[in-house]
Formats: structure tokens, C-alpha cells, sequence
């Protein structure tokens, strides 16, 4: 029993820190998974770099977007960021 109450301490520090740190941290790479898996072509997205463009092709794991002046760049599906409204 004495030992328990010692261990307390750290059990609970350790149960703030997955519910303060861990547990949000899942939720949002699991939305940006959901994003990144319902990317279609006309999607305006942004990457993990910065570059704003239009979704012009899509595969299973790249994507072509292409900027406002036509350049058309080959990204990864994981470097898309996220996506924003036109």
C-alpha cells in the first residue's frame, strides 16, 4: 500500500501528460490523415513548405499542383498541409 501511495505521484503526472500532450497530438494527425486521404483534383491546398496551389493531378501517394502562373510541381500526398477555401 505504501508503495502505491509513493508511485502516485508519477501516475498522475503521467495521466495529465497523456491527456494534455499525447491524446491531442493523435487527434490532429488523424485529421490531417482524413485531409489528406479525401484530396481531389481542384482543391486548393497548402504544403508543409508553403507553396499555395490547385490540385491538378492526383495519384495514390503523389500530387501535381499548379500555382497561379502554371508552374506545376510534384509533391508527396503527406507534404499537403492543408486545404483552404477559394
Amino acid at each position: 500500500m505504501d508503495m502505491l501511495i509513493q508511485l502516485s505521484p508519477i501516475i498522475l503526472m503521467f495521466i495529465i501528460f497523456y491527456f494534455l500532450l499525447i491524446r491531442p497530438q493523435q487527434k490532429r494527425q488523424k485529421q490531417v490523415r482524413q485531409m489528406q486521404s479525401d484530396l481531389k483534383k481542384g482543391d486548393n491546398v497548402v504544403t508543409i513548405g508553403g507553396f499555395h496551389g490547385t490540385i491538378h493531378q492526383i495519384d495514390e501517394n503523389l500530387i501535381v499542383i499548379q500555382a497561379g502562373d502554371g508552374t506545376k510541381l510534384t509533391f508527396d500526398r503527406s507534404a499537403i498541409r492543408e486545404t483552404k477555401a477559394d
